[in-house]
């Protein structure tokens, strides 16, 4: 089982949780958790997703604090991580 925790090696966070950091695509600390491990499921799975795939993804989290556009930011930011990854 992945966790947040399980994203970061060596100290190092991983790719999606630095976009997260740097968009401000944190909400209120229970639902962010899911985000990220949804984001990183998503972007392994289709590292160039477009805007309808994104919300897709996400779409079984639902929460009311409202950074769904930095979220979004985040996901295609990290994105550039996951296409060269796979590339290598």
């Amino acid at each position: 089982v992945l966790t947040v925790e399980g994203l970061a090696r060596d100290g190092e966070l991983a790719p999606i949780q630095r976009a997260f950091i740097e968009h401000g695509a944190l909400q209120c600390g229970f639902c962010t958790p899911a985000f990220v491990i949804a984001s990183h499921k998503l972007l392994q799975e289709n590292p160039s997703p477009s805007e309808d795939e994104i919300k897709e993804g996400l779409s079984g989290i639902l929460c009311r604090c409202g950074t769904y556009y930095e979220i979004i930011e985040a996901i295609r930011d990290a994105s550039k991580y996951y296409k060269v990854k796979r590339e290598v």
